[in-house]
C-alpha cells in the first residue's frame, strides 16, 4: 500500500473516494475538507447535518454517491464525535472504519483528507486506522472480502505524521498477519526466521536459541511445554541499541505458543479452535520491535519470544511432573493447559539475564481475565506501581483499553505446592489471572515488572465496524508508546 501527500482541493481529487471528516454537532468549516466539498455541492452535507441524517457520531460512516462539484465518484463521511473529545482511539476507529466499509470492493485509490489542526499524534493514529481498517483476515481466500487500497493520498497531514503512522501502522499489521496465520504456517522455526527477516531489515540484533540451546541455558520450563511436539522450541532474542551502552534498558517478553491443544489436560474442540492465537504475545513484541527499530528510538531494548506447541505424544509433560525452570525454582504441573506461564518464567528470567532493567510481558495467558474484563480490555498486573502506570498512561494516550487488577499477597498462597516450590495454578476458579501473574512474579525479582494478560483484545470472533475480525495487533501502539517516552 502506497501512501502519499496530496495537498490539493479535496473537490478535484482524481481518486476512487475521498474520506472527509465531520465533528458531532457542528456544521462543516468553510476552510475545512468537508467545508469545501460542502460548499461545491451546493450545501448537500449541511442539510444533511441538520436534517440528522449525518450527526457526525465517531464511527458513522455516511457515504455520498456522485456529489455535485466533485471530481471523485463517492465521498465517503466519517463521524469523529465532539471535536473537544477527538483523542487517537477516536481517529483511529473512525477512519478505521470509513477505509473498512470502502475495502469491501477494490479500490485503485483513496484520498483521506484530515484537519490539519489535528495534533500529530492524533494524524499518526488516522493513518493507522486506514490502513488497519482495509486489510482483513482473508489470507487464503480466492476472493477478498477485504481489499487493501493500492494507494492512499492524504491531504492536511504533517510529513512526520505519516511516516511514524505509516510505521505503526505496517507493525500492527505484521502482528495481525502472523496471527492470522494457521499453525501450519506460523510455528517456533518460522516465527523465528520471520523474526530474522523483520532484524535484518530494521537493523535489530538477533539471536537464535534452539533446543540444545534452551538446554544449555536451563530453560527447563519452556522444554517441557514443547516435548509434546514434533516442532522443536526457539527462544528469539531481538536487541535495539538506540541508547549509550550503559543505559537502562526496557525488556519486552512475549508468549509464543504458536497453537495450544492443551496438552494431556486436552482443550474441547471449540476452545481449541482459535489457538493459532496463543503466540499473539510474541507476536506483539515483534511488531513493536519493528516499529521500535524503523523510528530508531534512543533507547536500548531487549525482547525475548519463547515459542513452543503445546501439543499431545508420548512424551507430552504430564500432571504432576515437577519442573525446573532457569532460576532454579521447581514447579509443580497441575494443569498441562496453563502452560503459558511455564514459557514466560523461562523468558523473563532470560530478559533479566539479558540486562533489561524494567519489564513488561504480554501473553494470551488466561480465559479468567475475559471473564473479568471482558474481551476488550487488557488486565495489568505489576510489582511496582509508578512502572505499571507508565504503562497504563501509554495505553490510555493510545486508546487502547487496560486495567490493574491486584496483586495482594494472599493470592500467592493459592499457588503454593507441597511437593514443589509452587503449581502452575491456584485453587480451583477463583482469581484465575492474578494467581498466574503472581507465578510469573516468581521469576522478576525486584525489576520493576508489567504483566498485560491481552487475552481478550488480541483477537476477536467477530469483526467490528473499523477492524475485521481475527487479530487486532492491540498493544502493538502501547509498547512503542512506552519506548517513545521512555524515562527509567
Amino acid at each position: 500500500m502506497k501512501h502519499s501527500i496530496h495537498n490539493q482541493d479535496p473537490t478535484k481529487i482524481e481518486a476512487d473516494a475521498v474520506i472527509v471528516t465531520v465533528s458531532k454537532g457542528k456544521a462543516p468549516d468553510a476552510k475545512s475538507a468537508a467545508g469545501q466539498i460542502d460548499r461545491a455541492s451546493g450545501g448537500l452535507l449541511s442539510r444533511l447535518m441538520e436534517s440528522k441524517e449525518i450527526e457526525g457520531d465517531s464511527d458513522e460512516i455516511t457515504t455520498l454517491w456522485g456529489p455535485q462539484g466533485v471530481t471523485s465518484p463517492q465521498v465517503v463521511v466519517a463521524g469523529t464525535g465532539e471535536a473537544t473529545k477527538l483523542d487517537r482511539r477516536t481517529a483511529y476507529r473512525s477512519l478505521g472504519a470509513a477505509a473498512r466499509q470502502l475495502a469491501k470492493k477494490k479500490r485503485s485509490s483513496i484520498a483521506c483528507c484530515i484537519e490539519p489542526h489535528w495534533s500529530t499524534d492524533i494524524q499518526e493514529a488516522a493513518v493507522v486506522g486506514v490502513s488497519v481498517g482495509c486489510v482483513g483476515q482473508d489470507l487464503y481466500r480466492a476472493e477478498k472480502k477485504t481489499n487493501p487500497f493500492d494507494q492512499v493520498l492524504w491531504a492536511g497531514i504533517a510529513d512526520d505524521a505519516l511516516a511514524v503512522g505509516r510505521v505503526l501502522a505496517d507493525s500492527v499489521n505484521l502482528t495481525r498477519h502472523l496471527v492470522n496465520e494457521p499453525a501450519a504456517a506460523v510455528y517456533p522455526e518460522s516465527f523465528a526466521e520471520r523474526a530474522e527477516a523483520v532484524a535484518a531489515e530494521t537493523g535489530l540484533q538477533i539471536e537464535i536459541w534452539d533446543e540444545a540451546k534452551l538446554a544449555q541455558e536451563k530453560c527447563g520450563a519452556l522444554l517441557a511445554v514443547a516435548r509434546g511436539s514434533d516442532r522443536p522450541p526457539r527462544l528469539v532474542l531481538l536487541r535495539h541499541q538506540g541508547g549509550d551502552d550503559d543505559a537502562p534498558t526496557l525488556g519486552l517478553v512475549g508468549k509464543g505458543v504458536t497453537f495450544d491443544s492443551g496438552g494431556l489436560s486436552l482443550k474441547p474442540s471449540d476452545g481449541m479452535f482459535d489457538m493459532k492465537c496463543d503466540m499473539a504475545g510474541a507476536g506483539t513484541v515483534l511488531g513493536a520491535m519493528q516499529a521500535i527499530g524503523q523510528l530508531r528510538l534512543p533507547l536500548n531494548v531487549v525482547a525475548v519470544m519463547g515459542l513452543v506447541e503445546n501439543m499431545v505424544s508420548g512424551d507430552s509433560y504430564k500432571l504432576g511432573d515437577v519442573l525446573t525452570a532457569r532460576n532454579g525454582k521447581t514447579i509443580e504441573v497441575h494443569n498441562t493447559d496453563a502452560e503459558g506461564r511455564l514459557v514466560l518464567a523461562d523468558s523473563l528470567c532470560v530478559a533479566i539475564d539479558q540486562g533489561a532493567d524494567r519489564l513488561i510481558d504480554l501473553a494470551t495467558l488466561t480465559g479468567a481475565c475475559m471473564v473479568a474484563l471482558g474481551i476488550d480490555v487488557s488486565g495489568l498486573m505489576a510489582n511496582d506501581q509508578q512502572w505499571c502506570d507508565t504503562v497504563v498512561s501509554s495505553a490510555s494516550a493510545c486508546g487502547e483499553r487496560v486495567w490493574q487488577l491486584p496483586m495482594f499477597s494472599e493470592y500467592g498462597e493459592l499457588i503454593k505446592s507441597d511437593v514443589a516450590d509452587i503449581k502452575n495454578v491456584g485453587q480451583g476458579r477463583w482469581g484465575g489471572a492474578i494467581t498466574a501473574a503472581k507465578l510469573l512474579e516468581e521469576f522478576v525479582g525486584d525489576v520493576p515488572w508489567v504483566h498485560m494478560d491481552i487475552a481478550g483484545p488480541a483477537f476477536h470472533d467477530k469483526p467490528k465496524a473499523w477492524i475485521d475480525g481475527g487479530a487486532t495487533g492491540a498493544h502493538v501502539r502501547t509498547l512503542v508508546e512506552v519506548a517513545r517516552n521512555w524515562s527509567p
